[in-house]
């Protein structure tokens, strides 16, 4: 295979593990946990494994006798930078434990577990995917690993290759599955463990005890790059404002570290629409008042930066989805027999007097889209939404409202944009390759220690990696009921944007002079060769929320 000249560079490139991690460890347990909520609910649903404690590695001056293990690798759900890496540092640290062990990649995600398709990972093979992006060393797939059959299924393979663990190495939805499937076996006594690894660039899976997903460290400073070159061309034509959507379904957390990258004029944070209770046409205003006040200085060009889940934000259409996925969950064959023309009014008569004048309202477009197939999570695919020309168009209606009025007398023109899988699968930034290889040789060490049901956690991670905390966290912890499908769940609570946390704070203190002064911030491309403080730095997200402790 023909390799780029940066390819080979970066396959030279050692990561750096903590201190702890590079001898011998021991894991030495906290306090028993708790779930963040619904304790009792998700203590029945998980009493093999709930209130587990904390785990947190230190060093060991005893050796410790080692026998091989053989493992089994998952990746699930959507690519995020640095997924190789964890693969790569979970092998190296197995071959720590013991050199005659094996580690086994089932192919296509959750399916390949269940269907039996998998491929032994040797050194040979995987030296060709340290620190590259993407997920092609084994694939991924998004079959979600719910029911006992399923359980049962895997269960097979795993004792014909005589695998005693089990890595998922996925989002929050996946790490549920991971929950519950560690759960399932230890309640059989299949000697089975399942460990779980943090990935999503979203960056919605964190909290207190897990910092940041991986992944989303590189698919910000990608996307921030692009902002950034919109953002000279715009400020060099002066004759266009781009509406750029980016993604985050559930949370704004990518939108938020791009504008503090980037500081276009405008950056929509969904959680702060749903906290003020904003309408769509609110939103709309908003944005509406600034092109205005910058047309008054002459600035007939800007930046506006949306979050791919906004729709959802906003409360009189979170309400209808809700409604909706009910409404569909419960009458799923029903409403597949009516024609598409008559679609919409089938629906406006199911929905509640207050949710069918909502959907009524939006455009047609829209409206469709929101009846559309759902992921296989019960969601609504937002992504697919253009909610980036929907605001556009708007706000150009709105524009020419004002222009009546005599409020608003420049010149509007729109050009749209979506970064969404220009992010999922660049090379790992330094900090993701670090970071990814770390959390995969801790999960060895977390196989090694011989728990299930935990996260590989890495903390500390503002300061340099040799400085990194590593240990595990009991994935009940983060748990709490939700409703999917028509029904309550066990699901690992997403972390919103919060507006009383250190990152928006810093951004709303200075939006209104990005409004209306042109502050554009050009990043360039991620570096991999240089001074740390241009190579190796975290996203400002993790250097504001740590500021202070």
């Amino acid at each position: 295979m023909k390799k780029s000249a940066l390819q080979k560079a970066r396959a030279a490139y050692q990561p750096k593990l903590p201190i702890v991690l590079t001898g011998t460890v021991k894991a030495v347990p906290g306090h028993a946990t708790n779930s963040v909520a619904d304790q009792e609910d998700i203590k029945n649903l998980f009493p093999n494994t709930y209130g587990l404690p904390e785990l947190k590695f230190e060093k060991s001056s005893t050796p410790v006798p080692s026998k091989p293990v053989n493992v089994g690798v998952i990746l699930s759900g959507g690519q995020a930078p640095g997924g190789h890496n964890v693969i790569c540092g979970l092998f190296d640290g197995l071959k720590k434990v013991h050199r005659e062990s094996k580690l086994y990649g089932f192919l296509m995600g959750p399916g390949g577990f269940v269907d039996h398709q998998y491929m032994e990972l040797t050194a040979d093979f995987i030296k060709d995917y340290r620190n590259t992006g993407g997920f092609d060393i084994i694939g991924s797939g998004r079959t979600k690993l719910e029911t006992k059959e399923q359980f049962d299924k895997g269960l097979e393979i795993l004792r014909e290759l005589n695998i005693s663990a089990l890595v998922i190495i996925g989002g929050d939805d996946s790490n549920t599955n991971a929950a519950v499937l560690a759960e399932y076996y230890k309640s059989i006594n299949a000697g089975v463990q399942v460990i779980g690894c943090p990935k999503t660039i979203d960056g919605d899976l964190k909290n207190d005890v897990i910092e940041t997903s991986f992944g989303f460290d590189t698919a910000t400073k990608v996307y921030s790059e692009v902002i950034g070159n919109i953002q000279r061309d715009c400020n060099s034509a002066k004759k266009y404002w781009h509406f750029i959507k980016l993604m985050g379904r559930s949370a704004s957390h990518i939108a938020l570290e791009c504008a503090l990258q980037c500081q276009p004029n405008v950056c929509i944070i969904s959680e702060e629409v749903e906290e003020k209770n904003m309408s769509l046409q609110d939103v709309v205003n908003y944005v509406a008042d600034i092109v205005s006040a910058r047309a008054a200085k002459g600035m007939n060009f800007g930046t506006v930066l949306i979050p791919e889940g906004l729709i959802e934000f906003i409360p009189a259409v979170k309400r209808l989805i809700a409604e909706l996925n009910d409404l569909l969950a419960k009458s799923a064959e029903e409403f597949a027999k009516v024609d598409a023309a008559d679609q919409r009014q089938w629906i406006i008569a199911h929905l509640s007097e207050e949710n069918a004048k909502v959907y009524e309202s939006l455009p047609a477009g829209v409206a469709r889209q929101l009846s559309l197939d759902r992921d296989p999570h019960g969601n609504v695919q937002v992504s697919l939404i253009e909610t980036e020309k929907l605001l556009s168009e708007m706000v150009a209606k709105r524009l020419e409202e004002m222009r009546a009025e005599g409020r608003f007398n420049g010149k509007f023109a729109s050009l749209h944009h979506f970064f969404g899988y220009e992010g999922r699968c660049a090379d790992p930034s330094n900090f993701d390759a670090d970071y990814c290889y770390a959390l995969g040789f801790n999960a060895a060490c977390l196989i090694r220690a011989g728990v299930t049901g935990y996260m590989s956690s890495v903390r500390n991670l503002t300061k340099p990696s040799v400085q990194w905390v590593a240990g595990g966290i009991p994935i009940t912890m983060m748990m709490n009921m939700e409703r999917r499908h028509g029904a309550m769940k066990p699901v690992i609570q997403k972390a919103l944007v919060r507006l009383d946390g250190a990152p928006f704070q810093k951004f709303a203190s200075k939006r209104d002079v990005w409004a209306v002064e042109t502050s554009y911030v050009y990043p360039g491309p991620i570096q991999y060769f240089g001074p740390a403080e241009v190579c190796d730095q975290p996203t400002l997200t993790l250097k504001y929320e740590h500021q202070g402790k």
